[in-house]
């Protein structure tokens, strides 16, 4: 990413916890100079102090960005400090779940240029997929330059509109929830069968990780990775006999649990 327009007049990030130590760990590896850089934390780690950035010190009166990674109860008391940065000339990019572009707009103005973002866990490593969405103030430029920050990070994908985050949040914002408990299950299904129970733990592990990676690097789509693999009247084919129940198989367990992760992202944004 070019960062020149943005070491010109600065970033601000409001939060530096996991996952806006990940995003600052990518900007500074990717050439962003640590002096363009202001971090507003209240308690900040280690790492954070031996970056070189501007940390807790006097923030510039228009930065080119802010970026927003507290957690969304924190955002009474953290958006009020960006009011006077509204009303235009200034990028706000939004990591915290829950809160939707009007709560900022109640703040900033709705001539405040917002990108939307929903990440996950797996940014920490660089592994993440965020979706995004702007508001109207929001240019074709504002979303290629948050989309360019967020790539740090990992992928990144456009939503055509906001109607759509409590959908993300509840499938890829969450989902790794979902995948460790997978793991969870499946190593004590192995240790039930026999096998150490360390053992089993690193199988689980290792299955998914590189099952996944596998259906990500694959032409093929998961449904004929998951046929290749399965054999007529073979392990596999009990197993997924089992998995693919419509009753108590994993489709309605899942569609079960987005639909309770999105119930509760729209509670969340209320």
């Amino acid at each position: 990413m070019d960062f020149s327009q943005i070491s010109a007049r600065g970033l601000v990030l409001l939060g530096c916890g996991k996952m806006g130590s990940a995003m600052l760990s990518g900007w500074l590896a990717q050439g962003l100079a640590p002096d363009a850089v202001w971090v507003i934390d209240p308690n900040p780690s280690d790492w954070l102090k031996a970056q070189g950035v501007h940390l807790n010190a006097p923030l510039p009166g228009r930065p080119a960005v802010v970026l927003i990674a507290v957690k969304p109860q924190m955002m009474g008391t953290a958006l009020p400090v960006l009011k006077t940065m509204g009303g235009g000339g200034t990028l706000f990019v939004t990591v915290a779940a829950g809160t939707t572009i009007a709560t900022y707009e109640a703040v900033l103005g709705t001539a405040t240029p917002l990108v939307r973002a929903m990440p996950n866990t797996p940014a920490a490593i660089g592994k993440g997929i965020t979706a995004i969405c702007g508001n109207a103030a929001a240019s074709a430029a504002d979303l290629a330059t948050a989309e360019g920050l967020l790539r740090a990070i990992g992928k990144v994908e456009r939503l055509p509109g906001e109607h759509l985050m409590d959908a993300v949040t509840a499938l890829s914002g969450s989902g790794p929830g979902y995948v460790f408990h997978l793991i969870e299950a499946m190593a004590a299904a192995g240790a039930g069968e026999g096998l150490p129970a360390d053992l089993a733990m690193r199988l689980a592990i290792a299955t998914v990780a590189g099952a996944g990676a596998l259906a990500e690097a694959s032409s093929e789509s998961p449904a004929q990775l998951r046929i290749n693999v399965t054999s007529p009247a073979g392990t596999t084919e009990a197993g997924l006999r089992v998995l693919m129940d419509p009753e108590t198989g994993f489709p309605n367990l899942m569609r079960r649990a987005v639909a309770a992760a999105a119930a509760r992202g729209r509670e969340l944004g209320k």
